[in-house]
């Protein structure tokens, strides 16, 4: 009995080391003396699962922790349940007892634990419309965006397009960009091999052999789409035309137009995020998606930037005609000496130049439809008031009216006493600015002159007019504000020290650029200078603005983009020139024109949101 009782404890001591001692549980209150004698208590507790005697039972450990019912468990399921039958001030009470006799480690706790469950999720209680309402006051992209991963609901809400609008109406987003939705896909996606996508800059990318200046060349990969084309890029192509003399017009020339699909309205979300991502490239991007070069060494006089065409002027008597886009589809050739003024509309271009001709052109086929002959110098400044009539001012000093369908002059406007240097048109109302220092307003369907703007010392050389206002700038370095309806001068705007030759209204901003090479931003309704923006180191050549951004050129060869709220510069776009000719953009691309290495160079950037960017 002894034996297997000892290799009993030998065998369990090594299988249960890790089981809990078993612990003697008495059965009554006393025990036979005759037991204790016979089985004195071993130094070790034996595993056996039976009784040793009548007076002992050796409780055994259970197999699965489990099947233990835990006293202390037991108890807090009864503390819990008592606690809830409590009354509020009951409960109160036992809660102050138990934080009184709490240490400073265990308020942390407690603390630590309180306070997640005291947070609540305002737009899982509250209904949908006062969560818009809160929403509404957030005017931070960035800040939605980082609400919409909270949580699925906050998702939703954020989702919705009453946030988005509210935020499109106070950042002037008020209407897309493009009738549909156009995806650019990344330039060079499905490029050839041979053909190589230049980065911004890239003047070197695009040479041709020098020793075969008389050889045509074109390199085309693939066709224009047609309407059901999926999204893609044309490829690249290269072309080199000759002329009758055989000097190459357009030397070096690359096109990357991209295709409109998805078409369908724009939501206010969608619409933002376009919005923004423009936005954002204006800022720090943009992509050239084509480049022109020619050896024309003349200076561009006009450029002109619709929905169809790009079309461009020069001194050496050639038009260029471009896709919106950029690539070159006509040279229209005609005019004897320098074009000095065009004016597009929709497929109709007119324009005038030093043979003192005014020609009417087809875009579509780049045909010449007409000649107009009456001035007897050099046509300075061209304007339509509408598809079939056309004003014309010329340093002969008059202006004619000219109806392009029927080919005849309508009205000779006679009363400038030196050349007529500029003119705007709004309905039918013609205000002209001439170099014997006055500006006129007239009626264009009576042919008569309405008032005489006097006040300038020496010659106007801009001005503007939206219907109600006429701003003139004059070599006088000094900015003239009149009235339209009587002819009074408002105001005079002071502070150029040189020839003011740029001019840009809208609505109650008139921004100005001056030889000085300063840039300034004027408040009409107060007659105030806002901004004085120090743009460039000589002459600010050209201008344009809108409700964001100013863009201005001058002669030092930099293009610059300045913020029209803040006066703040935001960037130089990385154009290399030795002088900018002209400037034209719109939401999503911008045209430049300037001169490098005694060539003209054109160059289209599109700050249009990339394919990539949309995916994500």
């Amino acid at each position: 009995m002894s034996t297997m009782h000892g290799s009993g404890l030998l065998s369990s001591s090594s299988s249960t080391a890790s089981r809990p001692v078993p612990v003697p549980v008495p059965l009554s209150n006393h025990s036979p003396a005759s037991n204790s004698a016979a089985f004195p208590e071993p130094p070790t507790p034996a595993p056996s699962p039976g009784p040793f005697g009548s007076g002992f039972f050796y409780a055994q450990p259970s197999q699965s922790p489990a099947l233990v019912e835990d006293p202390y468990s037991t108890s807090l399921a009864h503390l819990a349940r008592d606690f809830s039958k409590l009354a509020r001030s009951q409960r109160e009470a036992l809660l102050s007892a138990l934080l009184d006799a709490c240490d400073t480690s265990a308020l942390s706790f407690v603390l630590a634990y309180v306070s997640p469950l005291l947070k609540k999720d305002p737009f899982k209680v509250l209904p949908n419309e006062i969560c818009l309402r809160i929403l509404s006051h957030v005017d931070d992209a960035r800040t939605l965006a980082r609400a919409a991963q909270v949580s699925r609901r906050w998702a939703s809400v954020v989702s919705d397009d009453i946030t988005w609008k509210g935020l499109c109406e106070r950042l002037h987003y008020k209407k897309p960009l493009l009738d549909r939705e156009i995806l650019p896909t990344a330039p060079g996606h499905f490029s050839p091999p041979f053909v190589h996508t230049p980065a911004y800059g890239d003047a070197a990318a695009f040479s041709l052999p020098q020793n075969s200046p008389n050889v045509t060349t074109m390199i085309s990969v693939s066709s224009p789409p047609s309407s059901t084309t999926p999204l893609t890029a044309i490829p690249i192509s290269v072309t080199s035309t000759t002329t009758h003399n055989g000097e190459l017009s357009m030397m070096e020339s690359t096109y990357l137009p991209v295709v409109a699909s998805n078409i369908r309205p724009l939501s206010y979300r969608t619409l933002f995020k376009q919005r923004y991502m423009v936005d954002s490239a204006w800022l720090n991007g943009g992509v050239v998606t084509a480049r022109h070069v020619t050896t024309d060494q003349g200076v561009v006089t006009c450029l002109h930037l619709t929905k169809k065409y790009v079309v461009v002027a020069l001194d050496n008597s050639r038009i260029h005609v471009f896709t919106s886009e950029g690539r070159l589809i006509h040279t229209l050739t005609g005019h004897v000496m320098g074009v000095w003024a065009i004016m597009p509309w929709d497929d109709t271009l007119v324009s005038g130049g030093c043979d003192r001709d005014v020609r009417v052109w087809d875009l579509k086929t780049g045909r010449c439809k007409m000649v107009l002959h009456g001035h007897t110098s050099t046509v300075r400044c061209l304007k339509m008031s509408d598809s079939r009539t056309a004003i014309s001012g010329s340093r002969d000093a008059s202006l004619r009216v000219w109806d392009i369908e029927t080919s005849t002059c309508k009205h000779v406007l006679l009363g400038h006493q030196a050349s007529v240097r500029c003119l705007e048109v709004f309905g039918d109302i013609c205000v002209s600015g001439s170099y014997d220092t006055t500006a006129k307003v007239w009626s264009i369907s009576r042919g008569v002159l309405l008032h005489t703007l006097a006040g300038h010392f020496s010659q106007i050389y801009a001005l503007a007019f939206d219907g109600v206002k006429i701003a003139t700038g004059s070599l006088d370095t000094s900015v003239r504000i009149w009235s339209a309806e009587s002819g009074q001068c408002f105001a005079v705007l002071q502070g150029h020290t040189s020839l003011v030759g740029q001019l840009q209204m809208l609505g109650d901003t008139l921004v100005t650029g001056s030889s000085d090479g300063s840039t300034r931003v004027w408040d009409l309704k107060g007659m105030t200078c806002v901004h004085r923006l120090a743009a460039h180191d000589n002459s600010v050549t050209t201008l344009q603005f809108d409700e964001h951004r100013i863009v201005t050129g001058g002669s030092d060869g930099r293009v610059k983009v300045w913020d029209i709220k803040t006066g703040h510069h935001i960037r130089d776009l990385p154009c290399t020139y030795e002088a900018v000719w002209r400037i034209a953009f719109e939401d999503e691309k911008a045209v430049v024109l300037a001169s490098r290495h005694n060539r003209t160079h054109m160059e289209v950037i599109s700050f249009a949101p990339q394919v990539q960017d949309w995916e994500h």
